[in-house]
């Protein structure tokens, strides 16, 4: 018999690879990768044509107090004042596996609301 988790994983690593399939970020229009922990969210502007990361932002380094989405928004708000800074204005928005819903919802919303588009 098949464990639960394997058969989880694998449909986890299945969304992902679709996802990844369908994007790619350039040094003007970067992809915007959103990763997330039980308790944290990281974020990164990627440059998929030289392999670099050109922002990067941990949701930890914030300092902020509230819940996780309250947070996963705030995020969202300084990756954007951090792409500003580097002239960035538009990225493609990158959920790898997980569902566009709670703190990957409130990243994209914090992320338009402080100027990037996608």
């Amino acid at each position: 018999m098949i464990k639960i988790s394997k058969i989880k994983s694998q449909a986890k690593k299945r969304r992902r690879l679709r996802v990844r399939a369908k994007i790619f970020g350039t040094a003007k229009v970067p992809r915007l990768n959103v990763s997330r922990s039980l308790k944290h969210i990281f974020l990164q502007l990627i440059d998929d044509q030289k392999g670099k990361t050109l922002v990067s932002l941990h949701s930890k380094s914030l300092k902020a107090k509230g819940n996780k989405t309250e947070i996963a928004k705030l995020a969202g708000l300084a990756i954007a004042r951090q792409a500003k800074d580097k002239k960035i204005s538009r990225c493609v928005f990158d959920k790898g596996a997980a569902l566009f819903h709670g703190r990957v919802k409130a990243v994209a919303e914090g992320a338009r609301q402080g100027g990037l588009k996608f």
